[in-house]
C-alpha cells in the first residue's frame, strides 16, 4: 500500500468527508453495515462516492482504461451485434453507464458507417459530472448525430431495443460472505477504535443466506472460504425482465461461470480496487478517490434472466466475441504499414489475447423474441458452461 501515489490535500480532504458519512452511516445502523451497504455508499454517496463525485475515472488520466478508451475498433466491431439486435427488434439503443461516452460516440459513428443508426441512444447515468464528460466527448467525436442522444434518469418503463452494460456489473454493490465450519457469515464494516473501518461478521439470514447455501452445495465450498455474492446484479438483470418487451441485453465484464467463480484458487474471493492504475484489496483504503470492484458470477446472471423470462442467446470471451464480430476485418482497413496500423494492433491484442482482456472479460447476450444464433457467438458460444 505504501507504492500507491498520495492524493492531493483537495482530495484527502473529500475522502475525509465521504469517511465521516461513512461513519456516522455505521453508527446509525448500530455499529454495523453490510459490506454491500458499504460499497454502495463508496461508490454512489450523493456529491461524495466514487462514481457520483467529479474525479477523473477513465483513461490515462484516470484509475482504468475500458476497452472503448482504448481503441474505437471495440465499438466498430460491437457495431455488428448491434445492427443485428436492432434488425430483429426495432432502432432504439439504451447503454446503461456509459463512462466517459466514448462508447456512445464510436458505436454511432460505427452504426452510421452501417447506415443503420438508431432512432434514439439513450444513456442512463446517475453521475451528473459523468453525464457532462459523456455529452462533450459525444459533441467532439459526433456533433451531427448528439441529437439522437437522450439521457434517462432511471430505467424505462418498458423497452425495446438493445441495451449495453460495458462494465457496469462489476461496479454493483456485493455482499462478502464467509462460510465458516459453525456457519454462513456476512462479512460487514465497522468502526476500530482508532475510528478507522474494521471487518466484523454476523450469521448470514435471508436472501443471502439462501444464496450462500446454494452456492456452497453447488460447489462444494471448505470452511475457511470467502468470497463476494452479487444480489445487486442480480436484480438489475431480473428488472429487465419486467421491462423488455422485445430485444436484445449484451453485458459484458469480467467474471466466470459459478465453479469457476468460487473455485478453490479463489478462496479470498476477487474483490479489488483500483487507484491511479494500481490495483489492490483494500476496499477501506482512500474511500470516494478509488474504485471498487468485484468479478460477475455470470451462472447468477443468467438464472436471474431465466427467472425472469428473458433467454440466453449466447455466452462467450470478449476475445472469441470480437473475433466473430469482425475486429480483425475493421482492423484490416487501416493501412498495414502506418503508425496508426501498429498502434492499433496492439490495443486490439490486449483485447483479444488470453492473458489480457480476451479470456478474463466474458460476453452474455439475453433477449425476449429474438431467434438464434446471434453473429457474436458464431464460434465461440459457451452457454453449456453456465
Amino acid at each position: 500500500m505504501n507504492k500507491l501515489p498520495l492524493p492531493d490535500l483537495d482530495a484527502l480532504a473529500h475522502s475525509q468527508r465521504l469517511r465521516q458519512y461513512l461513519a456516522d452511516d455505521i453508527d446509525a445502523q448500530g455499529g454495523w453495515l453490510s459490506f454491500s451497504r458499504f460499497m454502495e455508499g463508496v461508490l454512489y454517496a450523493p456529491g461524495l462516492g466514487y462514481y457520483a463525485a467529479g474525479a477523473r475515472k477513465f483513461g490515462a488520466a484516470g484509475d482504468f482504461v475500458t476497452a472503448p478508451e482504448m481503441t474505437p475498433l471495440f465499438a466498430q466491431s460491437l457495431a455488428r451485434q448491434v445492427a443485428e439486435g436492432m434488425v430483429a427488434s426495432v432502432p432504439v439503443v439504451c447503454e446503461v453507464g456509459a463512462g466517459s461516452g466514448r462508447l456512445a460516440a464510436d458505436l454511432l459513428l460505427a452504426l452510421e458507417a452501417r447506415q443503420i443508426l438508431p432512432e434514439r441512444y439513450f444513456i442512463l447515468d446517475l453521475s451528473a459530472d459523468l453525464r457532462q464528460r459523456q455529452q462533450a466527448t459525444i459533441a467532439q467525436a459526433a456533433a451531427h448525430l448528439a441529437g439522437r442522444v437522450v439521457w434517462l434518469d432511471r430505467l424505462p418503463e418498458t423497452f425495446s431495443g438493445v441495451v449495453l452494460a460495458n462494465e457496469l456489473l462489476d461496479a454493483l454493490p456485493v455482499d462478502i460472505v464467509a462460510w465458516r465450519a459453525d456457519g454462513i457469515f456476512s462479512r460487514g464494516v465497522s468502526l476500530a477504535a482508532d475510528g478507522g473501518f474494521t471487518w466484523n461478521e454476523r450469521p448470514a439470514s435471508g436472501a443471502l443466506l439462501a444464496a450462500a447455501e446454494e452456492i456452497a452445495e453447488q460447489c462444494g465450498l471448505p470452511p475457511g472460504f470467502e468470497s463476494e455474492i452479487g444480489l445487486a446484479s442480480r436484480a438489475w438483470t431480473a428488472e429487465w425482465g419486467h421491462r423488455l418487451q422485445r430485444g436484445l441485453l449484451l453485458l459484458i465484464d469480467y467474471g466466470f461461470p459459478r465453479r469457476e467463480f468460487y473455485h478453490p484458487q479463489r478462496g479470498r474471493g476477487t474483490l479489488m480496487c483500483h487507484y491511479r492504475h494500481r490495483a489492490h484489496p483494500d476496499p477501506f483504503y482512500l474511500p470516494g478517490l478509488q474504485d471498487v470492484t468485484a468479478h460477475v458470477d455470470f451462472t447468477a446472471i443468467a438464472a436471474a434472466a431465466d427467472s425472469a423470462g428473458l433467454d440466453a442467446l449466447g455466452y462467450a470471451s470478449q476475445g472469441r466475441f470480437l473475433l466473430d464480430c469482425g475486429i480483425l476485418d475493421r482492423l484490416g482497413e487501416i493501412p498495414a504499414d502506418s503508425v496508426d496500423y501498429l498502434r492499433a494492433a496492439s490495443e486490439v491484442n490486449k483485447l483479444l489475447l488470453p492473458h489480457e482482456m480476451g479470456e478474463l472479460f466474458k460476453v452474455l447476450a439475453l433477449g425476449r423474441g429474438l431467434t438464434e444464433p446471434l453473429c457474436g457467438f458464431a464460434t465461440g458460444d459457451q452457454r453449456h458452461r453456465l
